[in-house]
């Protein structure tokens, strides 16, 4: 990784269930399970704030300082949002060592502009991240895409350059990014932009009266 592994404080919970998960984020506090590495799941609660904030710079491995207990190093392994999708309400741990390979998804970072976006034309991120495998110490916070380096329409997954080390971990043939030409169709002062690959609109036959 680029940078030091973050350190959060973790507390162990002995109390587990909806109700007392409600009270613990009414404190600020997140509840938390740690799993791995064969031993037993370890439920643990952790400060809100300061986790978004290492998962808002990108950050994929924490060491978790459980008190009275000692560290764990381990991966943000899953995050569950309520059911609105905008709050975070729990989170999954994976014990790891720096060492080992894992699977996980990495943000896309798209710079510069394709060689076939001109007038007429528009851009699209198909997808924001890769699914990729590396050690744990080579999780880059970001992959940087040159779409200055895209050939066509279409860039996908294989395309992309990849750091030293790490495997694709998805489908190579899947779109990332792509440049749609569109066509203007004007009446009057009225215009509107249509995708060539839009299909026409079917034509309704006007219905004889006294049919059904």
């Amino acid at each position: 990784m680029s940078r030091t592994t973050p350190s959060i404080v973790a507390r162990r919970r002995d109390r587990v269930g909806t109700r007392y998960a409600r009270r613990l984020r009414q404190t600020g506090q997140l509840p938390a399970v740690i799993y791995g590495h064969g031993a037993a799941p370890l439920a643990v609660s952790v400060d809100q704030k300061q986790l978004l904030t290492v998962l808002r710079q990108g950050t994929h491995v924490v060491k978790l300082d459980i008190e009275g207990e000692g560290g764990e190093t381990c991966l943000v392994k899953d995050l569950q949002f309520g059911y609105l999708g905008d709050n975070l309400i729990h989170v999954d741990f994976t014990r790891v060592n720096l060492e080992e390979r894992v699977t996980v998804h990495v943000h896309l970072d798209f710079v510069n502009t394709p060689a076939s976006l001109g007038a007429g034309s528009l851009l699209t991120h198909d997808h924001s991240e890769l699914t990729v495998t590396c050690r744990v110490d080579s999780i880059p916070d970001t992959i940087r895409v040159d779409l200055s380096k895209m050939q066509g329409n279409h860039l996908n997954a294989g395309e992309i350059e990849l750091p030293p080390g790490m495997e694709l971990a998805m489908d190579p043939g899947t779109c990332v990014a792509s440049v749609t030409r569109i066509r203007t169709e004007a009446t009057g002062e009225a215009a509107t932009v249509v995708a060539e690959t839009t299909p026409e609109p079917a034509v309704i036959r006007e219905r004889k009266e006294g049919k059904d």
